[in-house]
C-alpha cells in the first residue's frame, strides 16, 4: 500500500510518477523501496489519469450491508439453544434433590 500512497502523494503534488520519485517518497517515509515493486507500479500507472480514476472510484456503488444482517440471525438461534440446555440442566438438577 505504501507504494500506491507514494504515487497518490506525487499526483496530488502535481509531480510525475517516476521510479526515482516513488523511491524518494518511500525513503523519505523510512521505507526501504523494492525496485521490482516500484517498476511494476510505475508501469501499471503509465498512461493512467489518477485524478480521473479516483473520481470514477468515488461514484462507484458501495457494497450492501444486507449480508451482515443475515449473518446475525444464526447467532440468535444459537443463544436460544443454549437457554434450552441451561433450563434442562437446571430441571435435572432440581429433580436430583427429591430422589
Amino acid at each position: 500500500m505504501e507504494y500506491i500512497y507514494a504515487a497518490l502523494l506525487l499526483n496530488s503534488a502535481n509531480k510525475e510518477v517516476t521510479e526515482e520519485a516513488v523511491k524518494a517518497v518511500l525513503v523519505a517515509g523510512g521505507i526501504e523501496a523494492n525496485d521490482a515493486r516500484v517498476k511494476a507500479l510505475v508501469a501499471a500507472l503509465e498512461g493512467v489519469d489518477i485524478a480521473e480514476a479516483i473520481a470514477k472510484a468515488a461514484i462507484a456503488p458501495v457494497a450492501a450491508a444486507a449480508p451482515v444482517a443475515a449473518a446475525a440471525a444464526p447467532a440468535e438461534v444459537k443463544k436460544e439453544e443454549k437457554k434450552e440446555d441451561t433450563t434442562a440442566a437446571a430441571a435435572a438438577g432440581l429433580g436430583a434433590l427429591f430422589m
